[in-house]
C-alpha cells in the first residue's frame, strides 16, 4: 500500500487496509508512506511493516526512462499486489513499477469526488473491487484500551489544515468556559504553530486549567486521547484520530461536506453550521450538544 497525504487522508484509508487484512488469506501488508502517520496502522495491527516515502532513491520512479534503484525494484517486485494512491497523471510511476517487476498494480484516487455523498473511506476502497473486496464498514478503531472511568479532561483541537475550516480561538475559549471541565487537553499541530499561544493565553487569563500537547508522535496523541471523556474539533485529521480512539466526539463542519469527510465511527456527533458558516455556530449551541454527550 503506497499512501502519502496528511493524517486524515491516511486514517480514511485505514478501512481499505483493514479490508485487505480481513479479506485475504494471512496477508503480509506493508505501507510506503510517512512513518509518523503510517505508524497508526501498525498500532492498529493492520500493517506488518512500514517504509518511508521520503526515501531519496524513490524519486527516479516518477521520471520517464530513469535509472531505478535495484534494491527498490527488488522490494516492489517482492509483493503480489501493490495499491498506490499517489498522484501519477502521466503514468510514469506506474510504468516504472511495471519495469521494476510489479505484476499487479491497483490505482486509488488521490482526490475525492465531492459531487455526491459517497464517504471518502468508501471511495478509497474502490480499487479493491478489482480483487472482489467491498467495504462495508467505512471506519476503524485503533483498539486502544479505554479506561472504565475516563479522566475529567475534555480534549479539543482548535485548528485544521485550512483556516476556512476553523471556528476561531475566541469561540473555543468561550466553549471551554461554558463546559467547566476540570481540565482540557489542547492539541495543536504545525498549522497552529504560530498562533496557538494566543489561545493558551486566553485560557490562562480566564483561569481555565489545561494541558497543551504539541510536537509529539501521533501514537502518543492517540494514547492521550483514549483517556479523555470527550473530544471537540473541526474537519481535521485529529478529529479522525479521536474517533478512531473510540472517543465520544463533537465535530464542527462548515463549508466541507460531512457526508464525505466526517468520521463515520459510532459516538461521533457532527454539527453542521447553518449556511456552511462556522461563525453561525454559537458556543452555547455546541456546549448544549457536548453537555448531552457528557
Amino acid at each position: 500500500m503506497i499512501r502519502g497525504g496528511a493524517i486524515g487522508d491516511f486514517i480514511l484509508t485505514l478501512p481499505a487496509i483493514r479490508l485487505l487484512r480481513d479479506g485475504l488469506p494471512n496477508p503480509h501488508i506493508e505501507i510506503l508512506g510517512y512513518p509518523g502517520i503510517t505508524a497508526l496502522a501498525t498500532m492498529a495491527g493492520l500493517a506488518d511493516g512500514l517504509r518511508s516515502i521520503e526515501h531519496g532513491a524513490l524519486a527516479p520512479f516518477f521520471a520517464p526512462g530513469a535509472k531505478l534503484d535495484p534494491s527498490l525494484c527488488e522490494y516492489f517486485a517482492s509483493f503480489q499486489l501493490v495499491v498506490s494512491y499517489l498522484y501519477d497523471p502521466d503514468g510514469f510511476f506506474a510504468a516504472n513499477l511495471e519495469k521494476a517487476g510489479v505484476k499487479t498494480l491497483l490505482k486509488g484516487t488521490h482526490r475525492m469526488d465531492e459531487t455526491g455523498d459517497v464517504p471518502a473511506a468508501v471511495q478509497l476502497s474502490q480499487p479493491l473491487h478489482e480483487i472482489a473486496l467491498y467495504l462495508e464498514q467505512p471506519w476503524v478503531s485503533l483498539g486502544l484500551p479505554r479506561p472504565a472511568t475516563p479522566s475529567p479532561v475534555i480534549a479539543f483541537h482548535p485548528g485544521s489544515g485550512s483556516p476556512r475550516k476553523n471556528w476561531g480561538y475566541e469561540r473555543w475559549v468561550e466553549l471551554a468556559s461554558l463546559l467547566q471541565a476540570e481540565s482540557y487537553l489542547v492539541i495543536s499541530g504545525e498549522a497552529e504553530r504560530g498562533t496557538i499561544d494566543e489561545l493558551l493565553a486566553q485560557l490562562q487569563s480566564r483561569g481555565i486549567a489545561f494541558q497543551h500537547l504539541a510536537g509529539v508522535p501521533l501514537t502518543e496523541v492517540a494514547h492521550a486521547l483514549s483517556g479523555c471523556r470527550l473530544y471537540l474539533g473541526h474537519d481535521s485529521g485529529i478529529s479522525h484520530l479521536a474517533a478512531a480512539c473510540d472517543l465520544p466526539s463533537v465535530v464542527l463542519f462548515g463549508q466541507t461536506t460531512p457526508e464525505i469527510w466526517a468520521p463515520r465511527n459510532p459516538g461521533v456527533r457532527v454539527l453542521s453550521a447553518p449556511g456552511g458558516q462556522l461563525a453561525a455556530l454559537t458556543p452555547s449551541a455546541v456546549a448544549e450538544v457536548a453537555g448531552r454527550m457528557l
